[in-house]
């Protein structure tokens, strides 16, 4: 009994793409002495060339859908040029069998000077259409493009967004077996863009192949049969799109916290801040952005100041840290998890009157929440020594973005001990990508009548609809 292998679609076999570094340093004086003296790639030193891509080998087999992640730079889009033919590798091999339908940049191909209409028949042609057949798929590909009006007017006329649709409409409807797409999505509104993944599923359907490059890590581990994560033009997985994709946001938060500390530690450092530093906040300079580290009084308007310190350091906040729900410090938090933000706190003398605060803002400077101990109806008994306090937040209610810190320990009155302005900066990640910056706990609720179909959400994340309610 004879067992049939599935047909492979793309082959990809130690590919290396190898790109000369223009550089001030020694040029070739003429392409003929360049010939003469060897090949042009080994007569270069290693500073002088940077490889794209080293050493990626990957089979899709047909009827898949595939997906490349990594980083900006990463060599994904090198990649996907080798597999449509554009580029050519220099060492390696790709095969692909079957009719290719590329589009992998924006308005490739188009003539900016010649109308839309010009534009679909020489692209069809380009890809493999006789002129009857694109007559024939004409009004279909500019009615999914959403351009009727404008198809008689020169492409230089058209916006991105245009662009795009016009690109991505001749690119489907050639019928190809294999269909390259490179992130061209991002330039489509929300209504297209729909289209386009229906599209998608359209073709997996029918049993086509599609290579699909993206930082829409969601639309990979929806759509995506298996996935290749690059770094740097190397391959560091491929498999199963939740493995794979798991793995690159680990290592993604982790830079974002190796990022996120050295930029605050920065920040502190301009001001004299630190467990250890032997300067009293009152003897600290004045840091670049014109806030003195050490002023007693504070800027007349605080929401515009810039980041800084300033107080009399009768109390000072020695060092912060900010604790995940692992119990370990970081930059980097989950909306919905636990995060504790820890003030390491010492008294020159016993001090009797004493409010610690807390300001929470977003990216754009904007308070979104602040509160202290007197606000919250605590008060201040004694404090000597050193110490610390802590701020639970139980349930890290937020969307996912950036956020800063404001921190403080000052007087009943408000004269500060010692205020920390945004020098403390986190980053909350979320696989729900709604809007605003308050994610508050809530679900939906509907009659028998309005039947909705809960999606498999990502992990961590459980359905929003009652069970009792939700009609599928």
């Amino acid at each position: 009994m004879s067992s049939s292998t599935p047909a492979l679609a793309i082959r990809a076999d130690n590919v290396t793409k190898i790109y000369r570094r223009f550089a001030h340093k020694r040029q070739f004086a003429t392409l003929k002495s360049a010939i003469l003296t060897g090949s042009l790639v080994r007569d270069l030193s290693p500073d002088e060339t940077f490889r794209a891509l080293d050493g990626v080998s990957f089979d899709v087999q047909a009827g898949r859908t595939y997906g490349i992640i990594g980083r900006n730079g990463s060599g994904k889009s090198t990649m996907l040029k080798c597999v449509a033919g554009i580029a050519k590798p220099t060492m390696g091999k790709v095969t692909v069998n079957g009719r290719i339908s590329a589009l992998i940049e924006l308005g490739a191909g188009f003539h900016p000077e010649i109308s839309g209409r010009e534009n679909v028949f020489i692209n069809g042609i380009m890809l493999g259409l006789s002129k009857a057949e694109i007559e024939r798929r004409f009004d279909e590909i500019v009615e999914f493009a959403e351009l009727a009006p404008f198809i008689d007017a020169p492409v230089k006329t058209y916006s991105s967004g245009m662009y795009m649709r016009l690109g991505f409409a001749v690119a489907v409807h050639v019928d190809p077996d294999v269909l390259l797409v490179d992130e061209v999505l991002a330039v489509g509104d929300e209504g297209f863009a729909h289209k386009c993944l229906d599209k998608f599923a359209e073709f997996r359907r029918r049993g086509k192949t599609i290579l699909l490059v993206t930082h829409s890590l969601g639309l990979v581990e929806r759509f995506c049969d298996e996935a290749l994560w690059l770094d740097k033009g190397k391959v560091r997985a491929v498999g199963d799109p939740k493995r794979v994709i798991d793995a690159y946001v680990t290592e993604v938060e982790e830079s974002e916290e190796a990022f996120l500390a050295s930029q605050d530690a920065k920040a502190r450092e301009r001001v004299d801040l630190g467990a250890g530093s032997s300067v009293p906040a009152h003897e600290a300079g004045v840091v670049e952005d014109g806030v003195t580290a050490g002023d007693v009084e504070a800027p007349a308007d605080m929401f515009k100041a810039e980041a800084g310190r300033w107080g009399s350091g009768d109390i000072e906040i020695a060092s912060v840290e900010l604790i995940g729900a692992d119990g370990l410090p970081g930059h980097v938090f989950h909306s919905g998890e636990a995060m504790t933000i820890r003030l390491h706190l010492k008294a020159k003398a016993p001090v009797k009157d004493f409010v610690f605060g807390i300001g929470l803002f977003n990216a754009d400077g904007v308070c979104i929440y602040g509160t202290n101990t007197n606000i919250e109806e605590m008060s201040a008994q004694e404090f000597a020594g050193e110490g610390r306090a802590d701020f639970v937040i139980e349930d890290l209610a937020l969307t996912e973005g950036t956020y800063k810190l404001d921190l403080a320990v000052h007087k009943l009155d408000g004269f500060p001990y010692d205020y920390h302005r945004q020098l403390y900066t986190f980053r909350v990640k979320s696989p729900i990508k709604d809007v605003g910056f308050f994610r508050p706990r809530h679900s939906w609720r509907f009659s028998p009548s309005v039947r909705l179909k809960q999606l498999q959400g990502p992990e961590g994340w459980r359905p929003h609809m009652k069970d009792d309610d939700a009609a599928g």
